[in-house]
């Protein structure tokens, strides 16, 4: 029991050890040696049996009547592999020198600590229970990820059955029309008379915002736009020409996007874009808006379907990690918590904005 709570505090101190300090600059003239990580950390050929010593603790022996050099304790190579295989399995040569170092100083002090009574302590108790949870808590999630990924080519192969269409892949060409046409500043000029103070420049316009009218009949200008480059795209003119006219009106200087998507696959476009991949050879698309956004003409230059040799690692990812997710749903749902002793439920990733602080803004909207 000792053990496997010093073991989880050995293997977060190894882990917290591998940040490298920060290097320090040759000084000047002087060669560079390489550094530690740079070195390969290729295993080194093992000369020692299973059972010859690889740790030996001197002072530290389980007879009271020993002393000197014969009070010491000694742990072979398949005792220590045996303890750095449970930490992790396939440990690095260097993570195990820092194991077996830490090993043999907790080792020590784990002792003096039961001299002095230490592990009798209500909190001592408490910490080795709550080890003991933890680590077979870690244990179950190994078992089921171990079942998880136990996926056979049959259950690929109906996977990849049920879900065919998933694996089409398109490609097209997509028109983009911005959401608004640009508005001109209007400017103010200052009244007739107007002198400057002394050194002082004379303003002689400053630009307003767009009104709320001015911004409704812009919108809806490109709407119109829209509409009538997809009804041209209908009767088969070339997209990459009505891409450029979809700038010209827009009062949009710069080259315009590209046209060209190849290989694309349903789920790499937003869901509100999807009903594209249904389109036939030739089709061309309704305009689809996006929320606040631009509008998009698509049309399906061609489609095929990928090969389930070339899906199958993805495939059996796929099962693996919902498989993995549903047998922990059953552990991670029914836990309710007191709010009242705990405070209100919060979403870790969103705190809590300071008073008085705006809303950002939106990064996913199309400047026009």
């Amino acid at each position: 029991m000792r053990f496997q709570y010093l073991a989880c505090l050995m293997l977060a101190g190894l882990a917290y050890g591998q940040t490298a300090p920060p290097a320090t600059p040759p000084a000047a003239g002087a060669k560079a040696e390489p550094s530690a990580s740079a070195v390969p950390n290729k295993a080194p050929e093992i000369k020692t049996g299973p059972d010859d010593p690889v740790i030996t603790l001197k002072g530290l022996c389980a007879d009271s009547t020993q002393q000197g050099d014969a009070c010491k304790t000694v742990i072979t190579r398949a005792q220590f592999e045996k303890i750095a295989d449970a930490l992790q399995p396939g440990m690095p040569p260097a993570m195990r020198r820092q194991l077996a170092t830490r090993y043999g100083w907790a080792l020590k002090m784990s002792v003096a600590a039961e001299k002095r009574g230490l592990d009798k302590t209500p909190a001592f108790e408490e910490k080795v229970r709550s080890a003991r949870i933890q680590i077979l808590a870690q244990e179950l999630i190994n078992a089921l990820r171990e079942d998880s990924n136990k996926v056979t080519d049959a259950d690929v192969e109906d996977y990849y059955k049920k879900n065919t269409s998933s694996y089409e892949q398109a490609t097209f060409a997509r028109i983009f029309v911005p959401r608004a046409k640009q508005i001109p500043p209007s400017v103010v000029t200052p009244k007739a008379g107007a002198k400057a103070g002394t050194g002082t420049a004379i303003k002689t316009s400053a630009s307003q915002p767009p009104t709320a009218a001015q911004q409704k009949a812009a919108e809806e200008a490109m709407t119109r736009v829209a509409d009538d480059l997809r009804a041209r795209a209908v009767k088969g003119e070339d997209p990459d020409k009505l891409q450029e006219e979809a700038y010209t009106a827009a009062g949009l200087t710069g080259n315009p996007p590209s046209t060209k998507m190849e290989k694309v696959r349903g789920a790499a476009l937003p869901a509100n874009h999807r009903a594209v991949m249904d389109l036939k050879p030739g089709e061309v698309s309704k305009v689809v808006s996006d929320p606040n956004g631009p509008h998009y003409i698509y049309k399906l230059v061609g489609k095929e379907t990928l090969a389930l040799d070339a899906v199958k690692p993805e495939i059996r990812s796929l099962i693996s990690s919902q498989r993995f997710r549903d047998s922990m749903q059953s552990f991670q749902s029914g836990i309710d918590l007191n709010d009242a002793y705990f405070g209100p439920s919060r979403n870790p990733a969103m705190p809590p904005a300071p008073k008085g602080a705006k809303p950002p803004a939106r990064q996913d909207e199309d400047p026009d």
